[in-house]
């Protein structure tokens, strides 16, 4: 299942750092990590679907990237993002 367009809303609005921010590094990450999710979900289900395993390797990527430069750029949001998400344990 798809995440929604209030999900995504909702996301987008608890990551903003200002009124009209709408795609900054942090909110990125966050409707990855959703989606992440999701997907992870429909191949515990479907364990032969290797079209979405390949696409859940790239947005895993992805993530990792973002998540690379967000602790290049800023460690203290980095911490907050990681354990906001509940990421690394």
């Amino acid at each position: 299942m798809a995440l929604t367009k209030e999900k995504i809303k909702t996301l987008i609005g608890e990551f903003r750092v200002h009124e009209k921010d709408t795609g900054n590094t942090s909110q990125q990450i966050a409707l990855l990590s959703e989606q992440i999710q999701v997907l992870t979900g429909h191949l515990k289900q479907c364990p032969k679907d290797f079209a979405s395993l390949q696409g859940l390797f790239k947005m895993v990527g992805h993530r990792r990237r973002l998540l690379h430069y967000i602790k290049n750029e800023n460690p203290d949001q980095y911490q907050k993002l990681i354990s906001r998400l509940d990421l690394r344990k």
